[in-house]
C-alpha cells in the first residue's frame, strides 16, 4: 500500500488538512469536528467497550480468513502480550476519505495474526496469568452439560418406570381377555358346539369285572313267564346242567303247578316251552326242564359257606320283565333268618331260608335269578327283597328294592335240586318236636301238645332221644344265639338230615347242653 496516501492514526486532524488531494478528486472534503465522548473512557474494557466479560455470549466461531477486499485496512501485528488500554473513541471516519484509496494494493496479513482452528481470531494469543478466560474455551463442554452418570441414572430409572408399565398393562390385559374368552367360551357365543367323546376301548373286559361276569353268566340265564289258575308272572331261572334242566323260585312257577304254562326265553332271544320237575315251598325251590335245546351252558355252582361279607356279587334278573337285567353289590350279611309265603294260613307253604343278604338291587322279576361272585360262579338264589312297608315280600308284589335283598345259599338249593331232579320232592331236617309259635320271650319254647292233639315231641324222633320234654326253652344250636321259633327253623334247615347239632336247653331255670341228629321229613 501507498504510504504517501495512508494517514497516521496517531496524527491530529490540522496536520492532515494540508495534505494533497487524492488522485480521484479535485477537492477535499471538510472534516468534521471530532465528537466529544459522552462519558470517561473505561479503563476496564467493560464490554460492550471492551473485551467481552464472564456473562457475555460465546464469540462466533472464527474460520481462516480470505485475503481482504482491495482497500481494506489491516490492522497492525500485535507488540505487546498484554493489551493496552482502548484509545479514546475517534471520530468515524468519512464516507469517502482520501487517506484510503479506493483502488489499492492488498496488504499482506502479517502471520501473527493469522487465525488458527484452536483459537478465536479474534483473541490474543496469550493471557496473562489470574485473567479468567485465558482458559475459556466456548465449544468445551461447559457448567450446563449433565456427567454421564447423572444422565444414565435418569435414564435406567426412566426405563424401570415404562418397563413396569408395561408389565402391568400387559397383566390387567390378559386378565380381562381370559375372562371375556372364559365367558364367551361359557355361553357358546361366536361358536359351533363341538360335544367331546372318548376314544374306542377294548372290546374285551376283565374276567372279574361286571361285565365280564355278566357276559359269560347271560347266555345262561332264562326269562320265565307263568300263567295259570289266573295269575300271569314274570320270573328267572338258570340253566344247571345241558339236559335243559333250570333252577328258580317256587313261587315264580306255582301259578303253573295245576296245568299252566311256562315258556323260558334265552338271552339271545329262543323261547321254548318249560314243564315242572319238582318244587319244593318250604325252601322256595323249584325245577322246570325245557327240551329241544342244544348247546346248553350250565352256570358253575360256587361255595356259599366261603363267601365273607363285603365280597362283590352281581345279580341277573329281569326286574318288571325287562330280561338279562345285570345289577351289581356287595355281600351285606350272611345267616339272614327269614320267612315268605304264608298264604295258604296253615304253614304248609312258608319259607324259612338262611339268607346271604346283599344290596344288589333285585326287584320283582329278579326272583329265581343267580347272585355270582367275582368268578362268575352261582353262590345264591334271589328270592325275597324287604320292601319299604316293613314287610318281607318273595316278590309276588310290586314292592320295589331299597337295597335289603335276599338269596338262598347255593349249598342248600344244591342239595335240594338234586333231589327234586332225582326223586321229585326235597327232605327236610327235622328235630321231632311241636315249636309254640306264639311264645314271645327270648328262645324257642317246645309246645305242651302238637297241632293235631298229640305229644309235642314226636315219640321215637331225635327231639325224645336226646332227652327233650314240653316246655324246654332252646337258646342256642351250635353256640349260635335263637331268639324265635322261626330262627331254630331256619338254623335246622341249614342242615342236611343225619347232621348232628348241639342244642342249648334250659330247664326250670338250669341251664344244660343236648346233642341229637337231625331226622328226614317229606312235609314242610
Amino acid at each position: 500500500m501507498n504510504e504517501g496516501n495512508r494517514v497516521p492514526s496517531g496524527a491530529e486532524p490540522e496536520e492532515a488538512a494540508g495534505a494533497e488531494p487524492t488522485p480521484d478528486g479535485d477537492f477535499e472534503l471538510a472534516r468534521p469536528e471530532r465528537p466529544t465522548p459522552l462519558h470517561e473512557p473505561d479503563p476496564y474494557s467493560t464490554p460492550p467497550y471492551g473485551e467481552p466479560g464472564p456473562w457475555a455470549p460465546a464469540p462466533p466461531v472464527q474460520h481462516p480468513m480470505a485475503t481482504p477486499a482491495h482497500g481494506t485496512v489491516v490492522a497492525p501485528p500485535a507488540t505487546a502480550a498484554v493489551p493496552a488500554p482502548a484509545p479514546a473513541p475517534t471520530a468515524p471516519a468519512p464516507v469517502h476519505g482520501p487517506t484510503t484509496p479506493v483502488h489499492g494494493p492488498t496488504a499482506a496479513v502479517p502471520p501473527a495474526f493469522a487465525p488458527t482452528a484452536s483459537a478465536p481470531a479474534s483473541l490474543p494469543a496469550e493471557r496473562p496469568p489470574g485473567d479468567p478466560w485465558a482458559r475459556y474455551d466456548p465449544w468445551a463442554a461447559g457448567p450446563l452439560q449433565r456427567t454421564g452418570p447423572a444422565v444414565g441414572g435418569r435414564r435406567s430409572g426412566r426405563r424401570r418406570f415404562m418397563v413396569v408399565w408395561t408389565l402391568a398393562v400387559a397383566l390387567v390385559a390378559a386378565g380381562i381377555g381370559g375372562l371375556a374368552g372364559g365367558y364367551v367360551e361359557r355361553e357358546g357365543l361366536g361358536s359351533e358346539v363341538t360335544l367331546p367323546q372318548a376314544g374306542g376301548v377294548p372290546a374285551g373286559r376283565a374276567p372279574d369285572s361286571v361285565a365280564g361276569i355278566a357276559a359269560r353268566a347271560l347266555p345262561s340265564v332264562v326269562t320265565l313267564h307263568v300263567s295259570g289258575s289266573g295269575e300271569e308272572g314274570t320270573g328267572t331261572g338258570f340253566v344247571l346242567d345241558d339236559r335243559g334242566h333250570i333252577l328258580t323260585n317256587n313261587h315264580v312257577v306255582a301259578p303253573a303247578a295245576s296245568g299252566g304254562k311256562i315258556s323260558a326265553t334265552f338271552s339271545n332271544g329262543d323261547s321254548v316251552k318249560a314243564t315242572v320237575v319238582g318244587r319244593d315251598s318250604g325252601y322256595d325251590l323249584a325245577v322246570v326242564q325245557v327240551g329241544g335245546v342244544h348247546g346248553l351252558t350250565p352256570l358253575t355252582l360256587g361255595d356259599s359257606d366261603d363267601v365273607r361279607v363285603g365280597d362283590p356279587v352281581v345279580a341277573i334278573g329281569a326286574p318288571f320283565d325287562l330280561a338279562n337285567t345285570v345289577t351289581a353289590g356287595i355281600i351285606s350279611a350272611k345267616e339272614r333268618p327269614i320267612t315268605a309265603g304264608g298264604e295258604e294260613g296253615d304253614g304248609s307253604d312258608v319259607s324259612y331260608v338262611d339268607a346271604l343278604q346283599t344290596d344288589a338291587p333285585i326287584n320283582p322279576g329278579n326272583s329265581g335269578g343267580p347272585l355270582l361272585d367275582s368268578r362268575a360262579r352261582v353262590i345264591g338264589i334271589n328270592s325275597a327283597i324287604r320292601s319299604a312297608d316293613g314287610g318281607s315280600d318273595t316278590e309276588g308284589g310290586q314292592a320295589g328294592s331299597i337295597g335289603l335283598g335276599f338269596a338262598i345259599p347255593v349249598n342248600q338249593a344244591k342239595r335240594v335240586a338234586e333231589e327234586l331232579i332225582n326223586d321229585g320232592h326235597a327232605t327236610h331236617p327235622v328235630i321231632g318236636v311241636t315249636l309254640d309259635m306264639g311264645y314271645t320271650g327270648d328262645g324257642a319254647r317246645v309246645d305242651d301238645r302238637s297241632a293235631d292233639g298229640g305229644p309235642a315231641v314226636v315219640r321215637g324222633g331225635p327231639g325224645e332221644r336226646a332227652g327233650l320234654r314240653a316246655g324246654d326253652l332252646i337258646t342256642q344250636v351250635d353256640g349260635e344265639r335263637v331268639h324265635t321259633g322261626e330262627e331254630l327253623i331256619v338254623k335246622i334247615r341249614a342242615h342236611r338230615p343225619g347232621d348232628r347239632l348241639r342244642l342249648t336247653v334250659e330247664r326250670g331255670g338250669a341251664e344244660r347242653q343236648v346233642s341229637l341228629v337231625l331226622g328226614a321229613s317229606g312235609q314242610n
